[in-house]
This record gives structure tokens, C-alpha cells and sequence, in this order.
């Protein structure tokens, strides 16, 4: 369900549960002194505004967010103003005008794709003397306000290990997949999944369904279904809300890998690992910078290596070898460690990758193929 809220009639979510994220701090000081900045007087009117496009509660993409929105509620000085199922239209705008002008937001977490252009690039604009952010890379110096920028977790790393997990539990070497859109963000963590996989499990095979949405419960489900009765014994995905997928999977008793934030309650038999957004690493940098009176960053990515992506706590789905392979490569991963080390062919023999590249190389934000090892088209 979802709604375009007005903004001058708002509703106010910031205090409502700040006492359970499960972080307090000294004073107000202690904002800078907790995430390694100088030591300064934090301002007690920084007011973050953050905007979802679905529910909070949705177990995937929203709730990673809002797990972070909560981490940051609980640090002094910081006031947090929420707004969920806001729709990528003109209804975001009315939501961040309304934050900026009725709550007074310097700082604002767009953070659902569509958001970015025109509505984030318009308002970035009209009021320069606030900071916005969006979850992407689309954000270029050529191109947009400096006040505008992106920030991203890179999550393939946490799918290589989900790979790596998923084919040391699997019985038959079939895995199953569902994926939302054939886009680069989406290709780069079934690549790289399907990279984990073959890894320990050469002649292992990752069957990909595409459901051509970011959300869509019924075909979700469907392409579960499907990739079960196909005789996949491990199902991973990526899609915003991964609740439908894991839940199928385990009435079907099918093990499972999770994406975006925890799932491991709803598969307590079937769950192995998840890959998790570490969104809250960004959100508290971004308040301690602007406390202390620093620019914010235009880019801020990373990986495991600077604590912006993690595994979910292995589920009973894991087994005692896929559990000591994935520790072994989530440290690997944040030593710095690359998942691609080429040549690289895609799933139509073509060389993609002529010689191995670092886990940030620009090339893997271009990424319009499958490899090798995955039984799916783009089409």
C-alpha cells in the first residue's frame, strides 16, 4: 500500500523508538568521538530525513535501511524524520520538502532508486545549502549539484559469500535464483554468487529467473515455485522484499540465502547465510561529518574491508564445511582479496573479463553479462 504524504501535515517517527536500537552514547560529544572524528561539540539540531518506497518491516531493502535509521536515532543530537511507501513519483518531492521546510532536515537519505532523477537532482538545486544522498553511483561531478551525491554498499562481495555457503550446502549442485531486474547492481551479485558457488563446487549450476520487478510478491513466488520443481535444492535472490522467496523456499523445505537484511527467523530450518547492506556505517559518518562541520563525501562506497556489508549469522541450512569456507573468504574480502581474478567467460562463451580486476574497478559497474556456470539470458 502506499500513500503521497503532504509536507506540511507529517508524521513525526524519529522519537518514537529511538530506546531500542541498541547503542547509547556519553553526550552530545560523543558523536564524534564514537566514529574516530576530531573531537568537537556535536550541534543538537541535525535533523536527517529519511524516505522509503516500501514498509520498514519489509525484510529486505527498506528494513536495512531503517535498521541503520534506527542505529542513528540513538546518537545524541541527531533527530531522525521518517516516511515509508513513498512512491518514485512526485510524491518524494512533496515528502523532502517537507522535511527541509517543516522539520528542518540539512541532510536527506533518498533511498530508493527511482528517487534519484529528477526529484533528488531538482531539489538538490532548489536548496543548495542542504546535503542529499541516494544508495547508488549515479551521482556524477559533470553532471549534478555538489550537494548531491551517492553512497553504496557493495553487496556482491557478501553474495560471493552466500555462493561460497550455498554451493558447500547443497546436495544436488542446483541452485536457484531470483533475480529482479537484468541491471549491472543486480548481474554483479548473481555473477558473483554464481562465482562463490563454482568456486567449491566446479560443476554446480546457478538457474536464474528474472521476474522484471523490484517487488512482486506473486511471481516471486511463482519463480520459487518454478526453480524448485526444477529440482534447485538451494534458492538465493535478489529482489527488494526477499520475505515471499525465503518463505517459499522453506515451507518447501529447500534451504535458502538471504539478501539485503536478515531473514534467518523466517527459515529456521532451511536458512544458511544473507548478505547484508551495513547502511549504518554510512549514516553515522555522514552525521559525525556534518557535526563537525565537514563536507560530506560526493562517493562513499565499500565492502566488507570498510565495514559496509555483512553475512547473517549462519542459519541450520549451513553446514560445518560451508561455514568454515565462508569465515575463510569474508576475511579474505575485507583483506582486500578479489573476486574476480580472469579470465572471465559469460554463459555464451565470450571472454568478459580478459584479466582479473580489483573488487571496485569501475569495469564491474558496466556488468551486461552472466558467466559462465548460470543457466538464464538477459532477454
Amino acid at each position: 500500500m502506499t500513500h503521497t504524504p503532504s509536507w506540511n501535515r507529517r508524521r513525526f517517527l524519529g522519537t518514537t523508538l529511538g530506546s531500542a536500537a541498541g547503542t547509547s552514547l556519553a553526550g552530545a560529544a560523543g558523536l564524534s568521538t564514537l566514529l574516530g572524528t576530531s573531537s568537537v561539540q556535536a550541534k543538537t539540531d541535525l535533523t536527517v530525513g529519511i524516505i522509503y518506497v516500501g514498509p520498514r518491516d519489509d525484510y529486505g531493502w527498506n528494513q536495512a535501511h531503517a535498521v541503520a535509521a534506527q542505529a542513528l536515532k540513538a546518537v545524541p543530537g541527531v533527530k531522525v524524520v521518517e516516511e515509508e511507501n513513498v512512491p518514485e513519483t512526485v510524491a518524494v518531492r512533496k515528502t523532502m520538502e517537507g522535511m527541509i521546510q517543516s522539520d528542518g532536515a540539512s541532510l536527506v537519505f533518498g533511498t530508493s532508486f527511482g528517487y534519484f532523477d529528477p526529484f533528488m537532482v531538482d531539489m538538490a538545486k532548489k536548496y543548495p545549502k542542504v546535503e542529499f544522498r541516494h544508495p547508488t553511483s549515479l551521482w556524477s561531478p559533470d553532471k549534478h549539484p555538489m550537494n548531491l551525491g551517492g553512497y553504496f554498499c557493495y553487496l556482491d562481495q557478501a553474495h560471493y559469500v552466500n555462493g561460497i555457503a550455498a554451493g558447500l550446502s547443497s546436495k544436488s549442485g542446483k541452485i536457484g535464483y531470483v533475480a529482479a531486474k537484468p541491471i549491472a547492481i543486480v548481474l554483479r551479485n548473481v555473477n558473483s554468487f554464481t562465482a562463490g558457488v563454482r568456486a567449491v563446487n566446479p560443476n554446480a549450476v546457478v538457474q536464474l529467473v528474472i521476474t522484471g520487478e523490484w517487488s512482486m510478491p506473486v511471481r516471486e513466488a511463482e519463480a520459487t515455485n518454478a526453480l524448485i520443481a526444477a529440482g534447485n535444492d538451494v534458492i538465493a535472490c535478489h529482489v527488494d522484499s526477499p520475505k515471499v522467496v525465503i518463505e517459499t523456499a522453506e515451507k518447501a523445505g529447500v534451504k535458502s540465502c538471504g539478501h539485503n537484511a536478515s531473514q534467518a527467523k523466517l527459515a529456521p530450518k532451511g536458512f544458511i547465510t544473507g548478505a547484508e547492506n551495513k547502511w549504518e556505517t554510512v549514516y553515522k559518518s555522514f552525521a559525525a561529518d556534518l557535526a563537525a562541520g565537514k563536507k560530506l563525501p560526493n562517493r562513499f562506497f565499500g565492502g566488507y574491508d570498510k565495514d559496509m556489508v555483512a553475512s547473517t549469522p549462519f542459519g541450520a541450512g549451513a553446514t560445518e564445511q560451508a561455514r568454515n569456507a565462508a569465515t575463510a573468504a569474508i576475511a579474505s574480502l575485507k583483506a582486500g582479496k578479489p573476486i574476480w581474478t580472469g579470465p572471465v567467460k559469460s554463459n555464451t562463451g565470450k571472454v568478459v573479463l580478459e584479466k582479473g580486476v580489483d573488487n571496485y574497478d569501475p569495469v564491474l559497474e558496466k556488468m551486461d553479462w552472466l558467466i559462465e556456470g548460470v543457466n538464464g539470458s538477459l532477454g
